[in-house]
């Protein structure tokens, strides 16, 4: 597919990946609006392709009282805002199959996560949005397999499809990207790589995930010199008080300190 069909994108031609950032779940209208306005002041300066990110709702969590959201409309509301007042497209997660419908009237992008892109319904019914469809790789799945949740999109009418790896299992309680996966996955389909994602610690006794953003900067550069088509970070100006993610989350304040460094490499890369 081609990123330029994505509505509102910006600086298509520029030669840089493309990003999906934000927080990870949308907590306010206030949050996403300061969150968005930050991001893309960063990624206009750097000419990079940019996707808003937030979830309108948390359905895979550990406790049962942990964070959900704020009440779907409202959220998938904010999520229209953060739009139309940046001129910039949008992402959210879904989780059941009746969410693609209903999310597909307020954002340009959904996307399946991890846990369930096995999951053909959910998959199938994002596919006949019409929307893009970002594949997150289980972390239970080789590359290779990913092919099958790309044909599942194509199958359904829908040749806007693109996979993002998140790590895969290590153990009980940590996780490892594998680079050799992003040329294969690229065979498939456009391959972005969730950054703060794959620096996770699941299955935390506590029932709240753990991570690593110290290594942020390490996993997004080797991406990078790896030739992902986009990177995928989550974002939060108080990550020890988000209400999900927020111990593998990037601090705002060093968002354009890493951009600028990888946007460097990149222009690297293009030249070899």
């Amino acid at each position: 597919m081609q990123l330029s069909s994505i509505p509102k994108i910006k600086h298509t031609t520029s030669g840089n990946f493309f990003l999906l950032a934000g927080p990870c779940a949308i907590e306010s209208e206030d949050m996403a609006l300061r969150i968005a306005e930050k991001v893309i002041k960063i990624t206009d300066a750097l000419e990079i392709p940019y996707v808003f990110k937030g979830s309108f709702k948390k359905a895979n969590r550990s406790r049962i009282d942990s964070f959900t959201g704020i009440g779907d409309e409202k959220a998938l509301e904010i999520l229209k805002k953060v739009s139309e007042t940046f001129n910039v497209p949008t992402v959210t997660d879904i989780h059941e199959a009746s969410d693609a419908a209903k999310a597909a009237q307020y954002v340009d992008v959904l996307q399946i996560p991890a846990f369930l892109v096995r999951q053909t319904d959910l998959v199938v019914a994002a596919a006949k949005t019409g929307k893009v469809v970002n594949l997150k790789k289980g972390q239970f799945m080789s590359p290779e397999s990913m092919q099958h949740a790309v044909r599942k999109v194509h199958d359904s009418g829908n040749e806007n499809a693109w996979i993002t790896d998140r790590g895969t299992m290590f153990g009980y309680q940590d996780m490892i990207v594998d680079f050799r996966g992003i040329p294969t996955m690229k065979q498939f389909a456009p391959t972005v790589l969730d950054v703060t994602h794959s620096l996770q610690q699941p299955n935390q006794s506590s029932g709240v995930t753990g991570g690593r953003p110290d290594m942020i900067e390490t996993i997004a550069r080797a991406g990078v010199v790896n030739n992902v088509d986009g990177l995928f970070i989550e974002t939060h100006f108080d990550p020890a008080n988000a209400k999900s993610d927020g111990a593998n989350m990037l601090h705002l304040d060093h968002l354009e300190r890493l951009l600028t460094n990888l946007v460097k490499i990149r222009k690297t890369i293009n030249s070899l």
